[in-house]
């Protein structure tokens, strides 16, 4: 498992897949945090650097990832491709799995 060199407190965990190797697990907002808090980089600086130099370096299949925590419907509109309906069933969906997700506990 490769680790991110300088970003130990962005640490989150680990991601595997079948058939897969492990991945060390980054979060996005903790590693532009220590970019500005250590670095002493402005916000948009940290973005740049970690986007080009780190979220961009590949060094093969062992490459950590950087996780950007969001919900479902974050997600969905990401790439502008959910439409209105798909929007609605996923909401339906959400609500109707935390209701049943209630009685069960």
């Amino acid at each position: 498992m490769l680790l991110a060199d300088g970003f130990e407190g962005a640490f989150i965990g680990v991601a595997t897949r079948c058939g897969q190797p492990t991945l060390a697990v980054y979060s996005t907002h903790k590693c532009i945090k220590l970019l500005v808090e250590r670095d002493g980089m402005t916000h948009e600086e940290a973005l740049e650097y970690f986007n080009f130099n780190v979220v961009g370096g590949w060094v093969g299949e062992e490459t950590p990832l950087f996780l950007e925590s969001m919900s479902l419907i974050e997600a969905c509109n990401l790439d502008g491709e959910i439409n209105d309906n798909e929007r609605k069933q996923s909401e339906k969906n959400l609500a109707t799995s935390g209701a049943s997700k209630s009685k069960n506990e």
